[in-house]
């Protein structure tokens, strides 16, 4: 499929190389010409200089058949009027952009436009290398509303059914890493020593879940 992205910078070049690699074909879009030395030299896709939000230049990156649209530049207003120019003026259904001010996000989702935070996964990412307890978050929405993260249990877990984990601590088991393999929750399935634990709530559940593993089982779980 095509795919036209605004911004080449590092994510922007990066993503252009390894979406042409899967088979797509990728135009991607920069208002400073220089920029476009960061694609490698076998690139084929089309370097269109400009911004993202002006017509002209979208059509000429082959907006009107794109079936997706990346803003990535530096300015989060720019990526976003793009995104939204490529939705609502072109039809592009499947648009992504990405921001730095995180409190924005929700702004942003309600007018359907999926967003990525970089700068709350960025801090995400350092917190799960330098926090050796407690839960480290793998994941959230865009809203920090729902977070998936890999929560520390005390040893007296071990042994426990996932299915009691998920009632006495009152959250949801979404998978167990067991020896580098990822393993969906199942009737019968135990917590062993060594097993990575990872459950997904709401943000503001994170902390009583989190208490609530850090000791032992209240009750005989096994």
């Amino acid at each position: 499929m095509h795919i036209v992205i605004m911004g080449c910078g590092r994510v922007g070049s990066t993503l252009a190389h390894i979406l042409e690699d899967s088979g797509h074909s990728v135009a991607i879009i920069d208002r400073d010409p220089q920029a476009f030395r960061r694609l490698r030299a076998g690139f084929r896709g089309r370097r269109v200089t400009g911004v993202g939000f002006d017509r002209d230049v979208l059509e000429e990156a082959g907006i009107e058949s794109a079936a997706a649209y990346v803003a990535v530049s530096s300015g989060d207003n720019s990526n976003i009027i793009s995104a939204r120019v490529a939705r609502e003026t072109f039809g592009v259904d499947n648009v992504v952009a990405r921001i730095y001010d995180s409190r924005r996000a929700e702004v942003y989702q309600r007018l359907g436009i999926p967003t990525v935070a970089t700068v709350r996964w960025t801090a995400d990412q350092i917190l799960r290398r330098v926090l050796p307890e407690g839960a480290e978050p793998l994941w959230r929405d865009p809203t920090g509303t729902v977070t998936l993260a890999e929560v520390a249990y005390h040893h007296g877990w071990i042994g426990t059914r996932t299915k009691k984990v998920q009632e006495l601590a009152a959250t949801r088991v979404a998978f167990v890493n067991r020896m580098g393999e990822a393993l969906l929750p199942k009737e019968d399935m135990v917590l062993q020593e060594g097993d990575l634990l990872h459950v997904i709530a709401a943000d503001t559940d994170m902390d009583r879940i989190n208490k609530v593993l850090s000791a032992a089982p209240e009750e005989e779980s096994h």
